[in-house]
């Protein structure tokens, strides 16, 4: 994998740290996708060699043309930035938190692999992961599964949950495009991880190093890997 590049976008804390750390480790040449400098400087210098910072702002278009206009060659693209402070459910939640939470989530996606993906065509095995979430699983909203217990089995955090499922949607809908030119394009659910996403998140005990290991699984996928499907970090197939 020496030759490969990856790009993870929000990769300066999280999940998203642990992924570009691991794919580095791996490696692979990583482009820190950060917002902000300071924090994607600090992680650059820690993981040493491999890594390089890419100030990236999925929300900004002028920010997403520059960051392609560096990358010429890319092999794996790590949907990874995201937010969901919202947990309110639907009728509790007003129409400015459904755009802003999309406009990263879903919108911020879509205009980042768009760009990139002339680079990622000059690959001889693209990968693209989207971080997804279990929460915005519909099989998994009976509430059966840890991570849509508790309150948000009653349907809070509609605002997040519903720009995830709208993302697995448009991860089948990029599998099915892109699976001539030798694409593999999958989402993850991480698990319910110890990140500053949410109180709720920030209370758990999960270990974000474990959720990238399933990301980075999914960016290193051999030929007859699988695309177009819903993962957990454990290798389980999730239900849409």
């Amino acid at each position: 994998m020496n030759n490969s590049t990856a790009l993870v976008t929000g990769a300066n804390k999280g999940i998203g740290e642990h992924i570009a750390r691991q794919l580095a480790a791996a490696g692979l040449t990583v482009y820190v996708g950060s917002r902000d400098p300071e924090r994607g400087r600090r992680v650059v210098e820690e993981i040493g060699g491999n890594a390089r910072l890419l100030i990236l702002d999925v929300t900004d278009a002028k920010s997403i043309a520059e960051a392609a206009r560096r990358i010429e060659t890319l092999d794996v693209l790590v949907n990874n930035a995201g937010i969901g402070t919202e947990l309110a459910p639907a009728s509790g939640t007003d129409l400015d938190s459904f755009r802003r939470t999309y406009e990263t989530n879903v919108f911020g996606v879509v205009a980042v692999t768009n760009a990139l993906l002339p680079a990622l065509r000059r690959s001889p095995g693209p990968r693209i992961v989207n971080v997804s979430s279990g929460t915005g699983s519909l099989g998994w909203s009976d509430g059966q599964r840890p991570e849509i217990s508790g309150p948000a089995a009653a349907g809070s955090g509609a605002a997040y949950r519903s720009s995830k499922a709208a993302l697995n949607a448009l991860t089948v809908f990029y599998a099915q495009e892109l699976a001539a030119d030798g694409f593999k394009v999958n989402a993850l659910a991480p698990g319910l991880r110890r990140t500053d996403l949410n109180p709720r998140a920030a209370a758990s005990g999960g270990d974000p190093a474990e959720a990238a290991a399933g990301a980075v699984r999914l960016a290193l996928l051999p030929d007859d890997g699988p695309t177009g499907q819903f993962l957990s970090w454990d290798g389980a197939t999730v239900p849409w």
